[in-house]
């Protein structure tokens, strides 16, 4: 097997594709592609506004090239595509991205090409609803002509100890030789080691189920608070008292959204919806999990009514606005569903993370944050994402930043019992 013949082209460069071309721009020659020009011009410059890759890692690529142009990918036979796959407002999949990959790559595909795909699908979606685009585009026959590949990415933004290289890859091949060229791809960059699927399907499949049955055990525990909220116990006590078991699950209770957890679900249903399947426990828990938004925010409201603090006109401050701490991704962050939330009860709210690309928040959610806090100006603050700036400045710091008679809700366990008036 002369794996030295292919040069590689990844399709997409944001949280999932930039460091897979870096890796393998360490060890061979790779195109990194993106539509987005001015991403591409920062990536040029060293600078990776995601902080998923240093400007160190990007220049020890040595072999890599960043273009936005169609004609530079026709000297590439493995194109590995990294594109988002969403979920639309009804919860659909959200294909589009994922179909336009396989058209651009589809008018660049040549006899005895590998196509393989790192975006979250559902089982089947590669082989019915990816190559056929690829067939169409290319002209050429599946499995005669070209062939494809699936490799689940597993990247976990914000993560500096569980990265690309230490995480074990899953890969597979539309035959089984080409099952094994996937394989020995990975293995070139992946310290961790791979483990070969049986099928594409299988390979999507596992994937899929990996956020899956996350989701479903923080649906539990997200259960559990509001049934100990309603007894008066306090849910992280309840949970240590639990994890001192040996096999208890260290989960914790809060708002499910991202990139995965909260939209590969909807994938899965999906398509058991299309064969005849209604799930039930993987959508109780999606409808759970969607609902711990409002959820908090009655907490709220009620301990503003119990400190006769006016909700009306009231200012809240919602510190935190990505999907989770020390990262800056904001795909699919369901602090948005708090902030709808409290402006629906006419609260005034400002939204402070130092985390957030202002531009995106305000392209994505029409989210304008504040650059910087004024102590003594809140009615409510809620502690909703546990960025480590915010435990460095603790509780008096925080507490602060709001009126003498104000609230602070600490979503995130981030504070000690004592110090916040409330906790999920």
């Amino acid at each position: 097997m002369d794996l030295s013949k292919y040069k590689i082209a990844v399709i997409g460069l944001g949280y999932v594709g930039l460091p897979l071309a870096v890796e393998f721009g360490k060890v061979r020659s790779v195109i990194g592609f993106d539509i987005d020009q001015r991403r591409i011009n920062e990536l040029r410059n060293g600078c990776d506004i995601t902080l998923e890759t240093s400007s160190e890692e990007l220049a020890a690529a040595k072999q890599l090239i960043f273009t936005t142009q169609l004609d530079d990918l026709r000297s590439c036979n493995c194109y590995i595509v990294t594109v988002p796959t969403p979920i639309d407002e009804h919860k659909n999949p959200d294909l589009l991205p994922l179909i336009k990959a396989s058209q651009t790559v589809g008018q660049v595909l040549k006899k005895g090409d590998l196509v393989i795909y790192e975006s979250t699908v559902y089982p089947g979606c590669t082989e019915e609803d990816c190559v056929p685009v690829l067939e169409q585009y290319s002209g050429l026959k599946f499995n005669q002509d070209f062939y494809c590949g699936y490799s689940p990415e597993r990247i976990n933004p914000g993560d500096k100890e569980h990265r690309l290289v230490n995480t074990k890859k899953v890969t597979s091949g539309s035959t089984p030789e080409i099952a094994n060229l996937v394989d020995a791809l990975y293995c070139q960059i992946i310290v961790a080691g791979t483990h070969k699927a049986a099928s594409i399907k299988v390979a999507e499949a596992a994937k899929v189920i990996e956020n899956t049955q996350r989701d479903l055990n923080i649906a539990l525990i997200n259960e559990l608070a509001l049934i100990f909220n309603k007894m008066g116990i306090d849910t992280e006590s309840v949970l240590k008292a639990a994890e001192s078991k040996w096999n208890f699950l260290p989960f914790r209770p809060g708002l499910v959204g991202g990139h995965c957890i909260g939209v590969d679900p909807y994938y899965l249903t999906h398509k058991a919806q299309a064969i005849g399947y209604h799930p039930e426990i993987i959508l109780a828990g999606r409808r759970l999990n969607d609902s711990m938004g409002a959820y908090v925010v009655t907490q709220v409201v009620k301990a503003m009514t119990k400190k006769r603090i006016q909700v009306v006109g009231a200012k809240v401050l919602v510190m935190g606005f990505t999907f989770k701490e020390n990262c800056s991704d904001i795909r699919n962050t369901r602090i948005f569903d708090i902030v709808s939330e409290l402006k629906e009860h006419n609260c005034v709210v400002d939204v402070y993370d130092p985390w957030v690309i202002a531009e995106e928040a305000e392209h994505e959610y029409g989210i304008t944050p504040v650059p910087e806090l004024t102590n003594g100006n809140y009615d409510a603050i809620i502690l909703a994402v546990a960025h480590r700036q915010y435990k460095n400045m603790g509780a008096a710091a925080i507490r602060a930043l709001g009126k003498s008679n104000s609230i602070l809700y600490d979503l995130k366990y981030l504070l000690a019992a004592h110090e916040s008036d409330i906790r999920l």
